[in-house]
């Protein structure tokens, strides 16, 4: 409910892209994309990804926003209200295994988002490499940038729909762009840069067919995790918005968003690497320990690292402040207490739960292939089946609803694949995950 006692709605559809990028476009766009696009081959790896992005992103976005806006709720109150009335009861509690993953993530998210937040203050500071080695160790500056990242996605989401989270996440992405793009500059203009430049956007296969099944799955993963599809984080922003556009249209439009900024972001990391030697398929390490040695090589370093580590701050943050809007207001369909008692308990809850990550090195790891390799992939699965299968929704009645509007109508093709294919590429990636783990 908003705050008026009615349901919250977006002021704006500006607004409600914003919110909706603002939540798919993290650290994966940033931090994950640039290091699996160096270990596969660079360019031939992009356009394989590109394609898994609209055979396999585009229609799990669609549904989730589809059934927040047919039954104005979260997705656990979605799917109770549309299934069919015998199956209502199963998937109640499927949808409320699926919304139970939000806190997953932002038990280690929060996390991550403090060392950006650290990493950007020691750059103001003057600091012109910081140790991340030493910061793993600092139990307690990792607990106050953890805390620190809570309490500004509590403080933004406690102002309430439009005032708070809207507003916030709109300036914050406009900012993260600005960022992004004045990066993109610097690093096209250093010495070297071209060689990134043709590793990136050339494509060259031989070093795709190098591992190409790997290639692929990796591909496929992270079309499917950029998203954040899978736990219903886009379903409360549908049931935000009207029917004056086609979500069809609406998911087009979020994946050019996150698309641009993941490309972007490779305009930045790579003709850096190329220009001062780093190794590309450094891992994820590439951001914290690899790019830290390209700022203390280069003049203004120390403001090059700033902005750099502002603008991944910004990434991390839009999304959990997206993703505590999802907690929130799939709390407040489902109890009905007031919005500011549930923002408040949200972010105690999460700040409590984080804890472990941060005094245990190993279970972000755990959590991280929790969530990214199990319970992403099945809350994926379960969404695909609710929307095609007449034991849920039914195709009929979700691609009804994401052509309402004006724009595209949701392709008719896409039926014939969200039944088949969608679910063979999600237990692909659901498999290839756990072989990784176990092998």
């Amino acid at each position: 409910m908003g705050e008026s006692g009615k349901r919250a709605e977006l002021g704006s559809r500006l607004g409600f892209l914003m919110l909706a990028a603002g939540c798919a476009v993290g650290l994966g766009n940033v931090w994950r994309f640039p290091f699996i696009v160096g270990q596969n081959g660079g360019a031939a790896f992009v356009l394989v990804y590109l394609l898994f992005l609209a055979l396999l992103g585009f229609p799990l976005l669609t549904a989730e926003l589809a059934m927040g806006r047919a039954a104005r709720r979260g997705i656990s109150g979605a799917m109770r209200e549309l299934a069919v009335a015998r199956h209502r009861r199963f998937w109640s509690i499927a949808g409320s295994v699926i919304f139970a993953g939000n806190f997953l993530l932002m038990i280690y998210y929060t996390d991550v988002a403090g060392w950006l937040l650290k990493f950007s203050g020691d750059y103001l500071r003057g600091t012109l490499q910081p140790d991340f080695a030493a910061l793993l160790k600092d139990h307690t500056t990792c607990t106050c940038f953890l805390l620190l990242a809570v309490a500004v996605a509590t403080v933004v989401c406690s102002l309430g729909v439009q005032r708070g989270v809207e507003r916030f996440t709109k300036w914050m992405m406009l900012a993260l762009l600005v960022l992004l793009g004045v990066l993109a500059v610097k690093a096209l203009s250093l010495p070297g840069a071209e060689k990134g430049l043709k590793f990136y956007l050339a494509p060259d296969w031989s070093r795709f067919a190098a591992h190409p099944w790997k290639s692929v799955f990796d591909a496929m993963g992270q079309a499917f995790f950029t998203l954040s599809t899978g736990v219903g984080c886009m379903t409360i922003f549908g049931s935000y918005v009207g029917r004056e556009h086609s979500l069809a249209m609406e998911s087009v439009w979020i994946i050019a968003i996150d698309t641009f900024v993941a490309f972007l972001a490779g305009l930045v990391i790579f003709p850096s690497c190329a220009s001062f030697g780093v190794d590309v398929t450094s891992g994820p390490g590439l951001i914290f320990i690899a790019l830290p040695k390209v700022f203390a090589s280069i003049t203004g370093g120390r403001i090059w690292g700033f902005v750099f580590f502002l603008f991944l701050s910004l990434a991390a943050l839009t999304t959990i402040i997206a993703v505590f809007e999802c907690i929130i207001g799939g709390l407040v369909d489902e109890l009905g207490k007031s919005r500011l008692r549930t923002t408040l308990a949200v972010g105690l809850v999460v700040a409590v739960l984080s804890m472990p990550t941060v005094l245990f090195e190993p279970v972000l790891g755990w959590e991280d292939f929790v969530f990214g390799q199990l319970w992403l992939p099945l809350g994926a699965l379960a969404i695909c089946i609710f929307v095609t299968r007449r034991v849920g929704w039914g195709y009929e009645a979700f691609s009804e609803e994401a052509s309402a509007g004006a724009g595209m109508r949701f392709p008719r093709v896409f039926g014939l694949l969200m039944r088949w294919f969608v679910p063979l590429l999600i237990l692909g990636i659901l498999t290839a995950g756990l072989l990784q783990r176990i092998v």
